[in-house]
């Protein structure tokens, strides 16, 4: 039978996909495949239709400020949305202007795929950066602090549990922080740990930051929260209605589509002659997917960018958005091998779904299972586009993975049918 490994909703990598998570579904082997194929198509971060009374607190407020990047120019933002007015206290640090070494950036999930590359990123500006992360940390928690320590050279690396406040409090926040950037992404999607990571530990940094008279809060959030029908996404949806409601710091929400990354599950299997699987005609889904390091620079710029303060920032990588099937084709040119298919129709998605769905009202260990198959449809029908941003092309991805491999990509427990990009 079909193992299937996946990481958090928002980095989930089977066949090929988007989103991090290290839930299993094992003895299922039909509903592993949908699964990972439905992945290969999943937006970057987790991002539900709100509760009765959520849906009545969004309808009394004002919409929130969204700005959005032009396709034209890369990395130029220029004909941004207007913005609200910044919520600037006179007693705060002006970040607009000041010295990157006078600024300490708390960074948490700095290990996680996205929170490494924009902690790299802040350090090599000159930030004051604190990396924070648990002493077993990364994929299947295989990185320790001397780990950490080595890869992240000029920053102050510090250990705790951010679920945790007094750990918080005493370890992360021990000296006064200017901004956070929160990178945290539940592992599993599931019900408690979407609600323990999700929404709770990045609140729990906000509520730190609001302590301590800090300034900006970033939050590394998805763009499938525009349409939520996960539990992730109504935790994090949950957690921006929060970041809005307060004024105490300003804040900047990055919605990022998809990363590449998560579209590397299938490379491996094309260059091996097998079958490319999608759902339907490969076309019922696109995504304009933002490399890691795109992404770290449109974060690391919500620092100093008035523009980007106090707004919501949904960001695409470069170019038209791209299908399941068109990803197959740049794959089968690129290793010059016959195209060949395994074609899923969604509808066995719905069925297996509602058998899920009965049998765990009688066992209710089953309700996540459930879950992770909802997330598996969704990343199969759902378009993640978002405006266009950096310089780096899926194809341009695509052709570096054919070169030199999946080396660096780091999917470790979060692969299935061992690509590991090892």
């Amino acid at each position: 039978p079909l193992i299937l490994v996946s990481g958090p909703p928002s980095e989930r990598l089977l066949l090929g996909s988007r989103p991090p998570a290290m839930m299993r579904v094992a003895q299922i082997p039909l509903l592993a495949a949908l699964l990972a194929a439905a992945d290969a198509f999943a937006p970057a971060g987790f991002s539900l239709l709100p509760a009765a009374s959520s849906r009545a607190a969004l309808s009394a407020r004002a919409p929130p400020a969204v700005a959005f990047f032009p396709r034209v120019a890369p990395r130029s933002l220029s004909g941004a949305a207007p913005l609200r007015s910044a919520r600037v206290a006179p007693s705060m640090l002006d970040l607009s202007t000041a010295d990157p070494k006078d600024v300490r950036v708390f960074v948490a999930g700095s290990t996680g795929y996205i929170g490494r590359f924009v902690t790299k990123e802040l350090i090599k500006r000159g930030y004051n950066v604190v990396a924070f992360s648990r002493e077993k940390s990364g994929v299947g928690s295989k990185k320790s602090v001397d780990d950490v320590r080595a890869d992240f050279v000029g920053a102050d690396c510090r250990f705790g549990d951010v679920t945790d406040m007094e750990s918080l409090r005493s370890v992360g926040f021990k000296d006064k922080v200017d901004v956070v950037v929160s990178c945290l992404a539940s592992r599993t999607g599931g019900v408690e740990d979407s609600n323990t990571i999700d929404y709770q530990a990045s609140k729990n940094c906000l509520e730190a930051l609001s302590e301590q008279g800090g300034t900006h809060y970033i939050l590394l959030s998805a763009i499938c929260v525009q349409k939520p029908l996960l539990e992730f996404q109504r935790a994090k949806l949950r957690l921006e209605q929060v970041i809005q409601a307060q004024d105490k710091v300003t804040y900047s929400i990055v919605r990022p589509t998809a990363f590449f990354k998560s579209l590397a599950g299938q490379v491996s299997i094309v260059k091996g002659g097998n079958p490319y699987v999608m759902f339907g005609d490969g076309q019922i889904c696109k995504a304009n997917a933002i490399s890691e390091s795109d992404l770290a620079i449109m974060m690391g710029d919500c620092i100093t960018n008035k523009d980007r303060w106090n707004q919501v920032l949904p960001v695409g990588g470069p170019g038209a958005p791209v299908t399941p099937l068109e990803q197959s084709k740049m794959l089968f040119e690129l290793f010059d091998k016959e195209p060949k298919y395994i074609k899923v129709p969604i509808g066995v998605f719905d069925g297996i779904i509602g058998a899920i769905d009965f049998f765990a009202g009688f066992f209710p260990k089953l309700k996540d299972t459930a879950e992770f198959a909802r997330i598996g449809r969704y990343y199969a029908t759902e378009d993640m586009v978002g405006p266009s941003y950096g310089t780096t092309t899926l194809k341009e991805f695509f052709k570096n993975v054919a070169e030199n491999g999946l080396q660096g990509q780091e999917l470790g427990d979060q692969a299935v049918f061992g690509i590991k990009g090892e």
